[in-house]
């Protein structure tokens, strides 16, 4: 006899995944997961395997990949046919970005380290943050 598959309703997937439960929709709706096993009554019903897909989605957005670009790697995930260049590609395009975020947020780091050691804080009105900011 076959085993059927267990089936989890909304909140039961959400809990298992680490996604929430709003999330959840939204990324059906984005088409990253399929559509959805339902009950008579509409609710949606999810299997071991969209979880699963559920748990890869968040793992890449805890990343920070975008959603493009996690469509795009589901896409290769899912095809066991793929070539492994064409993840590593959208991977280091994803770590280029990261280094480019991270040299602004230094720059912005030091310009508004220097505004705030020019600046007295005491009760003066004269403030060289504000002065800066309105530059």
């Amino acid at each position: 006899m076959m085993k059927q598959e267990e089936l989890f309703n909304i909140g039961e997937a959400a809990a298992r995944s680490g996604v929430s439960a709003k999330m959840l929709r939204h990324y059906e709706s984005l088409g990253l997961l399929p559509k959805v096993a339902r009950t008579e009554a509409g609710y949606r019903l999810y299997s071991e395997r969209e979880v699963h897909t559920l748990r890869f989605i968040r793992r890449a957005r805890d990343l920070g990949f975008a959603m493009a670009e996690i469509s795009e790697l589901l896409k290769l995930w899912q095809n066991r046919r793929r070539a492994s260049s064409d993840v590593k590609r959208i991977a280091q395009v994803h770590i280029d970005d990261l280094n480019r975020r991270l040299q602004e947020m230094s720059a912005m780091k030091q310009a508004l380290e220097q505004l705030v050691h020019c600046c007295q804080g005491d009760e003066r009105p004269d403030c060289p943050i504000l002065d800066g900011l309105a530059s």
